[in-house]
């Protein structure tokens, strides 16, 4: 508040020492003008009040009040104000309402991708979202976990598309997994019924007659279990998570891979199921492509597996966080697309030596 008072006496001052023939006075509009940057209409009007002041003031000091030039500098410098304050009223009025819009669309947005905790079970979670869409938290990737017998169950996937037209099919398949995921004992039997609801869901609510293979969605479904250092993994189309142990990156690819979900008779079979290694202290890094997709100004992809063997040793959030700053410097400050990532750490448990040692006898070990 105070730079437009100072302004107001500095114009005057200057104005009412100087000649006749020098008219400093239509520069007091400057000041309404600059506040109108920070404060409201009513902050606003105070200031063109009393710039209307300083302009009568010079008047009278100049010539007096009546002469054709100095009323016409007021009469301009009031219509003025008046105008900076009808569109600071106006601004205001916007910015509410779209601080309110805001305020749903986050609440919304909150409840449809709930955050993951940062411990279930064994498990230490760390996850990281980025929109790509400008005021969006979440678009068309999705994620979340849910506790099932002896171990806990985690989607993550991507719609095809990015933003919030992909919500309403991200919100379909979450509502479905969370529904279905302690309903299904085996990983492929669940990414079945997930294929059944995505199919129902574009069969009813998307026109995909003219395009079907633009309406799909990868997915990962994981087993991780209590008291077995293991995964059990389905992928549905979706790239492969990275395993960090040791001081080692290795990527998990499936040797048997089913479709993406929603594409028409291409549900996954049973065999579509994989098991790995997951040790005490082991971080399962899960992403989605726009991670591995977002391009530098030399149009290269992000090396995701490169970068993360810099920081194998440090604890999920620390991986997240180095990444996040990684990656956004790599795309220029700017994702193209929608992109996820989740760090599960496996921590200690009981008697998880004896487990192990049963796990090898029985040839359950994996890959």
């Amino acid at each position: 508040m105070a730079m437009p008072v100072l302004l107001i006496v500095a114009i005057a001052v200057v104005d009412v020492h100087t000649g006749t023939n020098v008219h400093l006075g239509p520069l007091l509009v400057i000041a309404p003008a600059l506040t109108a940057s920070f404060g409201g209409p009513w902050m606003v009007a105070a200031v063109g009040a009393l710039a209307e002041l300083a302009q009568i003031v010079i008047a009278a000091l100049h010539g007096g009040l009546t002469t054709t030039n100095h009323i016409a500098q007021m009469v301009a410098l009031a219509l003025l104000s008046a105008l900076i304050v009808f569109y600071c009223a106006v601004r205001e009025r916007r910015v509410r309402q779209l601080a309110q819009v805001q305020s749903v669309a986050e609440a919304a947005q909150q409840a449809l991708l709930r955050p993951l905790p940062q411990r279930i079970g064994p498990l230490r979670i760390a996850s990281l979202y980025l929109a790509a869409e400008d005021e969006a938290h979440i678009g068309g990737d999705l994620y979340t976990a849910t506790r099932v017998p002896g171990g806990t169950r985690m989607i993550i996937g991507d719609v095809r598309g990015k933003g919030l037209a992909a919500i309403g099919e991200s919100a379909l398949l979450l509502g479905a997994f969370r529904q279905a995921a302690t309903q299904h004992e085996t990983l492929p039997s669940l990414a079945a019924a997930l294929d059944h609801s995505v199919c129902q869901y574009l069969n009813d609510f998307v026109e995909v007659a003219a395009d079907p293979e633009e309406h799909f969605t990868t997915a990962l479904l994981l087993d991780l279990a209590d008291d077995l250092p293991l995964i059990r993994m389905t992928n549905c189309g979706h790239p492969p998570p990275l395993l960090l142990g040791g001081g080692t990156v290795v990527v998990l690819e499936s040797p048997h891979p089913a479709p993406p979900l929603g594409i028409h008779g291409m549900g996954p079979g049973e065999e579509s199921v994989d098991s790995f290694r997951f040790g005490t202290g082991d971080i399962l890094l899960l992403y989605t492509d726009g991670v591995i997709e977002a391009r530098n100004r030399q149009g290269e992809f992000y090396p995701l597996a490169d970068r993360v063997a810099q920081w194998t040793g440090h604890s999920p959030e620390a991986l997240l966080h180095h990444l996040h700053r990684d990656l956004l410097a790599h795309a220029g400050g700017r994702l193209g697309d929608d992109a996820a990532l989740i760090a599960v750490q496996r921590m200690p448990v009981a008697h998880e030596g004896h487990h192990l040692r049963n796990l090898m006898h029985t040839g359950a070990g994996g890959e």
